[in-house]
């Protein structure tokens, strides 16, 4: 079995330890472990050669990051001022009854993790929510537990 070091290096490599390339270090790291622990943010700043306190800073910057581990599906919910007008905090509320978690947390059973982010791009049709790469809208409260329950 390779380990963290092993993973990363390999990443590495890939990009020609180019120190400008972290942030596609880190997301091909995530890909692969579906998320970043502490152990592979030192081994990205030890073999890019760039200080820790930098890779921290873009590791926690992006939302496309996360510091701790995930569920197997990603539940994203718009709540950007279309999707907000249109009924995105109903949603959230529904999300959140159904999963039992608020959003930034993942479900005991890895099952979920939940986010609300600002703009998911498709504001005409809101509100959106995003599963994995699917996006669904617009929807009604009633909708919310058809789309769950396709990834429970």
């Amino acid at each position: 079995m390779i380990g963290i070091s092993g993973i990363v290096n390999k990443i590495v490599d890939k990009y020609q330890g180019d120190r400008d390339m972290l942030i596609q270090v880190l997301l091909d790291v995530q890909s692969g472990l579906g998320w970043l622990p502490k152990e592979v943010l030192t081994e990205v700043s030890k073999q890019l050669g760039t200080p820790l306190t930098c890779v921290y800073q873009v590791a926690t910057y992006y939302k496309a990051f996360s510091l701790a581990p995930r569920g197997q599906h990603l539940v994203r919910i718009c709540m950007g001022t279309a999707c907000q007008v249109r009924g995105s905090p109903l949603i959230r509320d529904r999300v959140q009854q159904l999963l039992g978690i608020e959003p930034g947390e993942t479900s005991p059973d890895m099952k979920f993790s939940f986010e609300t982010v600002n703009c998911l791009g498709c504001c005409a049709k809101g509100p959106v929510i995003m599963v994995d790469d699917a996006y669904y809208g617009p929807l009604g409260v009633s909708d919310v537990d058809k789309v769950l329950e396709k990834y429970g």
